[in-house]
């Protein structure tokens, strides 16, 4: 149990763009925050999800009422990566849950959720209507917010105006795998998993920084990850799609990086409402009327209006008809706006690996 926290919690607030306050105790770090206010309406997968790149700068709301209760696992590495993480470190801005569990029980957990957050020096507060919250955002849309403490007043920061992805990205080149097939993977803020399925699949992983020029290498295809923000401040990462296309080299879009190929083929992507955040999002690949439970995080979204010739909509969201996915009238370029790694969610897209990698010719 964290008794500490029982004894040292303190009162703070989210503090949204609207005006309006809510009141809630502090479990994490103790300093203010300010980002986009999102919610997520998974179930289950806490470390892997605040794990992911793709939520930096933001604010996030659990609808789980209760969080904490199977603590955090260790960092355990195996083949250089996590084992039980999504990258290195907690990613999230902030963190707002209706109910916190002081004991927490798991087989595989080393410490409480509140130490772990402490450590990686996130802000959380628990106590929050994050029903209420949530049904704000849904009606109004996304918003900006900040978790103040005591007097640590911060102002309001939009995310989106920065290129979040230049913050996640890996640095220099690192090479994964054995495989005789060289694929080149841009790193946009990628989720650990894709690198993993990748190299269970025999390839050999080529991970490059977002703006890393790719014309001087010669690679078998490229997949493009996931990642924070606004597609559209990767122009870098745009510009070096369009030519790996214009060489023909087949092409993996995931999240983002299914974002980014819409762009550099010329079609226009727009801010969703309030987003996609779940391990449930129902989509149908529009050709077979197959229909997967997916995996998504993402603000952004493809105009299925602005594709070009030669270029099809290939999956659709269920609930709210969506752009899911694109392709080209050649097959050799394709993405998907869901997570076919899953790392938290269902591998119902895992397939769509295999398929790529069909395309590249293995």
């Amino acid at each position: 149990m964290d008794s500490s926290l029982i004894q040292k919690s303190g009162k703070a607030r989210l503090i949204l763009e609207n005006g309006q306050e809510f009141s809630g105790f502090s479990f994490g770090s103790e300093h203010s925050v300010a980002g986009e206010v999102v919610f997520n309406t998974g179930m289950t997968g806490y470390p892997e999800t605040f794990t992911d790149p793709s939520y930096r700068g933001q604010i996030l709301i659990l609808t789980y009422p209760l969080l904490g209760n199977y603590g955090v696992p260790s960092e355990k590495r195996e083949n250089k990566f996590p084992v039980h993480f999504e990258s290195d470190k907690a990613q999230l801005g902030g963190l707002l849950i209706s109910d916190y569990s002081f004991q927490y029980s798991h087989w595989n957990a080393a410490r409480s959720l509140a130490e772990w957050l402490k450590i990686h020096k996130i802000p959380a507060l628990y106590g929050i209507d994050t029903r209420q919250v949530t049904k704000i955002l849904r009606e109004k849309g996304t918003m900006l917010g900040k978790i103040e403490l005591d007097s640590q007043a911060v102002d309001f920061y939009d995310p989106n105006r920065e290129n979040l992805v230049s913050e996640v990205s890996i640095a220099k080149p690192q090479l994964y795998g054995t495989g005789s097939t060289k694929i080149a993977l841009i790193d946009c803020g990628c989720k650990i998993n894709i690198i993993r399925s990748l190299v269970q699949r025999g390839v050999q992983v080529w991970r490059v920084p977002w703006d890393y020029d790719l014309n001087k290498d010669t690679f078998d295809g490229l997949v493009i990850s996931n990642g924070p923000g606004d597609p559209k401040m990767c122009r870098q990462t745009i510009l070096q799609i369009r030519q790996t296309i214009a060489r023909n080299i087949p092409v993996f879009g995931i999240c983002l990086g299914h974002q980014l190929l819409a762009l550099a083929a010329g079609a226009n992507t727009y801010k969703l409402k309030y987003g996609h955040r779940s391990q449930n999002q129902p989509v149908i690949e529009i050709n077979t009327k197959r229909c997967l439970i997916t995996s998504q995080n993402h603000g952004f979204a493809v105009d299925n209006h602005s594709l070009p010739r030669e270029w099809n909509a290939w999956f659709v969201n269920l609930n709210d008809q969506t752009n899911e996915g694109i392709m080209h009238t050649s097959g050799r370029f394709r993405s998907v706006q869901f997570h076919p790694e899953a790392s938290p969610g269902p591998v119902d897209a895992d397939y769509l690996f295999d398929d790529f990698l069909k395309v590249v010719g293995i």
